[in-house]
């Protein structure tokens, strides 16, 4: 599948130190079965320090990943031998936190929203930018490497007959225990932290995702669905919909601390 690269500069820019913070260079695990595009995107992200993988299909993609740690997984959707949805699902099974892009020909809306539910990050159409995906990468990793910086004061919270413990991101009922991703686990500490509140969508989606734009919008309502199914076994626990504004923890009778 090939895309159409623009560069809007001819400028080759290398991380500094300081662009990398003294550390290895992010591994990137590129599925692309373009040969063409896949050699530039190489090229470019190497130069520009990166630590890139190539592969040209999708179970060459789940080869690498099992063998090799990622920061990031750049995965066209349309692979050989196995689709990037597929194999989307596949990293997700065994890395739930992983930062995922998908690059594709496709620009229906229902093929963005399955990316999304899969757990994406980013959704990038064809032909683009280079410099584009190279800011989508740059602010998805300082987001990713450098978590969002909350208060320590709470970090375990009494959702009716549920504990949660937002530094593990562990989310107890009785004696089972759910392993929350870290989107789940912020979104969560979000609404345990305004109990009883209106917390916004505007708010929820620039503090979480980074942008309040429609298809970050529709993925978070895909986790708010599933944070009510993790919840579903106390009945006095509810999030609702505050229609126009946002959404809204409560827990009938009892306050959390």
């Amino acid at each position: 599948m090939y895309a159409t690269i623009v560069a809007t500069s001819s400028k080759v820019e290398y991380f500094s130190s300081n662009d990398l913070g003294e550390r290895m260079a992010p591994r990137i695990l590129l599925v692309e079965d373009d040969s063409n595009l896949g050699s530039v995107l190489t090229e470019y992200l190497e130069l520009k320090g990166y630590d890139v993988t190539h592969c040209i299909d999708g179970e060459a993609g789940e080869n690498a990943f099992v063998t090799k740690k990622f920061d990031l997984c750049i995965l066209d959707v349309m692979l050989p031998k196995q689709d990037g949805f597929t194999l989307a699902k596949i990293i997700r099974k065994s890395d739930t936190e992983v930062p995922i892009i998908f690059l594709t020909a496709k620009s229906m809306k229902e093929d963005r929203l399955e990316g999304f539910s899969i757990g994406a990050d980013d959704y990038v159409t064809k032909p683009f930018s280079i410099e584009e995906l190279m800011m989508r990468v740059k602010a998805i990793l300082k987001r990713t490497q450098n978590p969002i910086h909350q208060p320590k004061d709470i970090a375990l919270f009494h959702v009716g007959e549920y504990e949660f413990d937002s530094e593990q991101r562990l989310l107890k009922y009785l004696n089972e225990s759910r392993q929350l991703t870290h989107k789940e686990s912020e979104l969560l500490k979000l609404l345990c932290t305004n109990t009883g509140l209106i917390v916004k969508r505007s708010d929820a989606l620039k503090k979480i995702w980074g942008d309040d734009n429609y298809f970050n919008g529709r993925s978070m309502d895909v986790f708010v669905t599933r944070l009510r199914k993790y919840l579903k076994h106390d009945g006095n626990v509810q999030i609702i919909n505050v229609h126009g504004m946002g959404f809204k923890l409560t827990v009938l009778g009892q306050s959390v601390n």
